[in-house]
């Protein structure tokens, strides 16, 4: 088969598999891989330690799959069919029900199965592996890199999933996209906590997403207060792009909110035991994050919007719980006292 015929064929497959977008690129160094070596070498990685790892292997796959001759990059959109609760807390969309990592994988490995039978030899990751998926996605036309270092996608806007396929099969490429953020810099002025220093510069250690997932030790004093009534992620600079006017809601009905997420007070979080918070959160991508580091946020969420009911459960929390947790807690019955004192 040309390459013009297997790219059809995957981009069929691709499509019956459920994926909103297939492109393909030509495999090689990632135009962007010295800005990532720089990247890593600042110390802007922080906990994220495997980003620090293997680092030539990410800015070139034909080092992750000898011979490999293309880069097939593919699109999930996770766009939720309902807006975000007024529930007193936020939790990023995309971690609004099972963890897409195991709904990517089991397509994928249905797109390689299809792949092997045309001949080929495949690597696949769902933001797993070491590649500089962005690059790639760009260059293959599958969206653009915005000024948040956020892909976007002329009709996903900022909802999608990102996903890749190394291949030592030789598909015919398609054009690489064009910027079109111009002038815009929404995402920019929208972030609480100026992580986005720069068109597409983050300072990955003031980003709240950052902060409330990979950061495994005590939030920072000087972010709290910005963190809001977030407790798992943040969206303000995907909400922020004008780009998302485009975006339908997502076919995938595993990826809409789960029953329950949204029912609780946010105090009654702290109550949950070790069992509790992994029944709530089974098969989420919060429960990755496991249950401190989850209560800590809860705490950091309470002393920003907590008020007097508030405090027994944050005082219980203070007094059983394990240090990380204690300290967040003590800080925000410190925050939602000094509201009560200031309050006429």
């Amino acid at each position: 088969m040309t390459p013009e015929t297997v790219k059809r064929n995957v981009q069929f497959v691709a499509r019956q598999l459920g994926f909103d977008d297939c492109r393909v690129s030509a495999a090689q160094r990632a135009p962007h891989a010295d800005n990532y070596l720089d990247w890593v070498e600042q110390g802007h990685a922080g906990d994220m330690g495997w980003l620090e790892r293997n680092v030539e292997r990410r800015c070139d796959p034909r080092e992750v799959l000898p011979g490999c001759r293309s880069v097939i990059s593919l699109a999930l959109n996770y766009l939720p069919a309902k807006d975000h609760p007024d529930t007193g807390y936020r939790i990023a969309r995309y971690s609004w029900n099972d963890d897409y990592h195991d709904l990517i994988e089991e397509k994928l490995k249905d797109l390689n199965l299809a792949l092997e039978d045309m001949g080929g030899q495949q690597r696949y990751y769902v933001d797993t592996g070491p590649i500089l998926e962005r690059d790639f996605a760009s260059a293959s036309g599958l969206g653009w890199n915005g000024k948040s270092t956020v892909q976007i996608h002329r009709k996903l806007g900022t909802w999608f999933f990102l996903c890749e396929l190394l291949t030592t099969l030789e598909l015919e490429p398609d054009k690489a996209s064009s910027d079109h953020c111009g002038k815009c810099t929404a995402c920019i002025q929208a972030c609480p906590t100026e992580a986005i220093t720069g068109p597409r510069q983050l300072a990955a250690k003031r980003c709240i997403s950052y902060l409330t997932i990979e950061h495994k030790g005590s939030i920072p004093l000087e972010f709290r207060r910005a963190i809001g009534d977030r407790i798992y992620g943040c969206d303000d600079c995907l909400d922020a792009c004008p780009w998302n006017r485009f975006a339908q809601v997502s076919r995938e009905a595993s990826l809409h909110a789960r029953p329950g997420l949204f029912e609780h007070r946010l105090r009654d979080f702290l109550a949950l035991d070790l069992e509790q918070f992994r029944a709530l959160f089974a098969k989420s991508p919060i429960k990755r994050i496991k249950r401190d580091r989850f209560l800590r946020n809860v705490c950091v969420a309470l002393g920003n919007t907590g008020d007097q009911d508030d405090l027994p459960a944050l005082y219980a929390t203070a007094h059983n719980e394990a240090s990380l947790v204690t300290e967040h807690a003590q800080w925000a019955i410190g925050e939602i006292n000094e509201r009560i004192q200031e309050t006429p």
